[in-house]
Order: C-alpha cells, then sequence, then structure tokens
C-alpha cells in the first residue's frame, strides 16, 4: 500500500490539500484512505461531511477516519491496570474508572500512529494519505517509535527476559512478589507494536510531502522541515506551494511568493496551488485545486559510507543535511552510537557495522552533505597478512 503522510506549518492549508489529494486518488480508481488526528473536525469541515471514530464513505473508494484518541487510551488503561493487578494489590493502589480517565498529552499522536499500522496491515486500500499535525509536532511524530524502541531496550533489555523462569520461585522463597511478568511482556508487546510502526514509515512506498505557504514564514518553515527530516534520512517527495495568488493580485505579494518558489524549485519538486479566493468547503471546491497526485517516487536518502582506505586510510560516511549550519552541527560517537544534532534537532543513530570497528577521524559539512571520517581501529580491525 502506498502510503502519503502530509504536514505543514500551521495555517498552510495542509487538511485541505490532503482532502483534495485523497479525493483526486479516489477519482482515479483508487481505493483511498484519509487519516486526521485532529481532536476537532477540521478535516470534516473542509470535505463538508462530518468525520470520526468510524470510518466515514466520503465519496466512491474514499473513506475517512479520525481515531478515537480518547476511547484507545481508555481502553490501553484498563488492560494495563489488568495486567498490573498484583503490582497495583501489592502497593494499595486503587483503580481508575473509565469515566474518569481524561487522554495525557501525545495520546492522539499515538493513536494516529496506530491507526496507520493497522490501515498497512488491514490491507483493505491502496493508498493511505495521513493529514499529520503541523510540521513541528509531525517531526516529532514520525521520531517517536525509534525513540521509544530505544529507550525500552535500555530500560528493558531483552537478555533480561531470560531470567523470567526464576522469578515464580524466588517469589516463593522471598514470600512477596518479585517483578511481575507483565512488565516484559508489556515491553516486549510495545516493542513490537512500534516495530510495526516504524516499518510502515520506513517503506519505500511511504512519501513525506510538504504543504507551506509561499512567503518569508513559508520558506523558514520549510527549511527547518527539510533539515529536520533529512536528519531521518528522508526527503519529502514534493513541495505543495498552496495559496499562490494571481498576477493580478498586489505586486509586492506576487513578488514575495515569486521569490520563495523559485528558491524551492531549487531543491525540490515545487507544485502550485492557486488560491481560489475563498477557503475551500466541500468536494467540489477541493476537486478544483490541481493537488499533485501518487508519484512513483521515494523519500528515503541513502546514507553510504565509501572505502578511502587504499588512498586516505578512512572509511567515510555520507549524511545528506541540506540547510544544515556547520556552527549548529554537533557530533557524539557513545559505543556503537553516533549522537547528532543539527540545529534544534537530534538523533541517535546506529553506526554501520564496518564503522563499529573504528574511532572518528573528523568530520566535515560541504555541500550539503557531512561527511564523517573513521579509521580503522587496529585492535578491532582484520590485519592483512
Amino acid at each position: 500500500m502506498r502510503t502519503i503522510l502530509i504536514t505543514g506549518p500551521g495555517g498552510s492549508g495542509r487538511t485541505t490539500v490532503a482532502a483534495a489529494t485523497a479525493l483526486r486518488a479516489a477519482g482515479n480508481g483508487t481505493r483511498t484512505l484519509l487519516l486526521s488526528a485532529d481532536r476537532t473536525d477540521s478535516l470534516g469541515a473542509v470535505l463538508g461531511v462530518p468525520t470520526g471514530a468510524k470510518p466515514t464513505e466520503i465519496a466512491p473508494l474514499l473513506t475517512a477516519w479520525r481515531p478515537d484518541a480518547t476511547a484507545r487510551f481508555r481502553q490501553d488503561l484498563a488492560a494495563f491496570q489488568e495486567r498490573a493487578t498484583s503490582a497495583l494489590d501489592l502497593l494499595g493502589a486503587s483503580r481508575l474508572d473509565p469515566e474518569e480517565v481524561t487522554p495525557l498529552p501525545g495520546a492522539e499522536e499515538l493513536s494516529l500512529l496506530r491507526a496507520v499500522r493497522d490501515a498497512a496491515l488491514a490491507e483493505v486500500h491502496d493508498l493511505l494519505i495521513v493529514d499529520l499535525p503541523p510540521t513541528p509536532q509531525a517531526l516529532a511524530l514520525l521520531a517517536l517509535p525509534e525513540e521509544l524502541r530505544r529507550y525500552l531496550r535500555r530500560l528493558l533489555p531483552p537478555e533480561r527476559q531470560a531470567a523470567r523462569a526464576l522469578r515464580p520461585m524466588l517469589g516463593r522463597l522471598a514470600g512477596v512478589p518479585m517483578p511481575a511478568e507483565w512488565l516484559y511482556e508489556t515491553a516486549s508487546r510495545w516493542d513490537l507494536e512500534l516495530g510495526a510502526v516504524e516499518a510502515v514509515l520506513a517503506d519505500r512506498d511511504t512519501v513525506v510531502r510538504i504543504v507551506a505557504e509561499p512567503g518569508p514564514a513559508g520558506a523558514d518553515a520549510v527549511r527547518t522541515a527539510g533539515l529536520a527530516l533529512a536528519l531521518r534520512g528522508l526527503r519529502p517527495d514534493a513541495l505543495v506551494a498552496n495559496r499562490v495568488v494571481p498576477e493580478a493580485w498586489s505586486p509586492g505579494l506576487v513578488a514575495q511568493q515569486r521569490k520563495a518558489l523559485e528558491e524551492w524549485q531549487e531543491t525540490y519538486d515545487v507544485h502550485g496551488v492557486p488560491h481560489l479566493g475563498h477557503d475551500p468547503r466541500g468536494t467540489d471546491d477541493l476537486a478544483a485545486l490541481p493537488v499533485p497526485g501518487v508519484n512513483d517516487t521515494d523519500s528515503t536518502v541513502e546514507w553510504p559510507v565509501t572505502d578511502r582506505l587504499a588512498e586516505e586510510g578512512v572509511l567515510v560516511w555520507h549524511l545528506p543535511l541540506p540547510g544544515a549550519i556547520r556552527e549548529e552541527l554537533d557530533l557524539i560517537r557513545r559505543g556503537d552510537e553516533l549522537v547528532l544534532a543539527a540545529g534544534p534537532f537530534r538523533r541517535i543513530v546506529p553506526l554501520p557495522s564496518a564503522l563499529r570497528r573504528c574511532t572518528v577521524d573528523g568530520a566535515a559539512l560541504r555541500e550539503g552533505e557531512l561527511r564523517i571520517r573513521f579509521a580503522p581501529d587496529p585492535d578491532l580491525w582484520p590485519q592483512t597478512p
């Protein structure tokens, strides 16, 4: 299944573009599911049809779904309390009733990720279009599965699960319950679920698409989003320049938009969507928007390692980071991982296997690409006879 993740700065019209893209795909005969995480029904306002926790048919081959984060959060909490019964009883804790539970911050994002996973596994639709939150939240959302899996493995490493068989015996000897089996079972289940979400997000049939209004604010937002996505090894398949005004409008605004468009066209596949003179509402307005369709490109960017051992005695890891500023880059080697910071964004990535037996020999930013040099560690590198 093809998946298009659509985001953009707040107020850029990303929900409108997502809806128009889904409507166009369905009109071309593609079974399409449109997902949104908004707590308020902005998606329904654009489509002209209310959306909610139950998938709603908007048009032939087009279904919209806005998962109910509150209901899912209550279900998860009830399941957690059921599994943790022994521990809660030992602590004298009282259970929470579903009626008194309100979702914690981040519940909408987790609910959306699960919906993405469920839609991909169901294989009912050919195309999934996801109306992501505004760019800052969307970038955090895309990073969430990888980061949570890393935290789980550090806090509850799989190797410790080998001792599970001893816990009942130790509990009987000590006379008190030992750390419960459900803790590791829960961690294992979460790791499996997060891994499924991560696989969908990392799939080559999943692309990221940015929506922005051409202008100074939009240009800054696109630059920031491009750098954050590059840090995750991603590049937008298209940049939708929304609300492009006609030439007859204010000359100052036209010139401002033209400057941003020219700058974007140097880096991205830009698609201009004209301003209709009003906020699009309903399928007729959406059908009038010339949004880009589904293409066969992907958003994944390779981070290759080149062998310069014969010439320079090093291996070079190439990380494309367009928009990065040298003074805002930071690298820290930590075991078999690299802590990489670019501006306000940070990611911890595992080193390729060949580089784990090397030491960092330097780094340079050239033409939007970070090149990290690794020298073989004599104590770990195989010696040639």
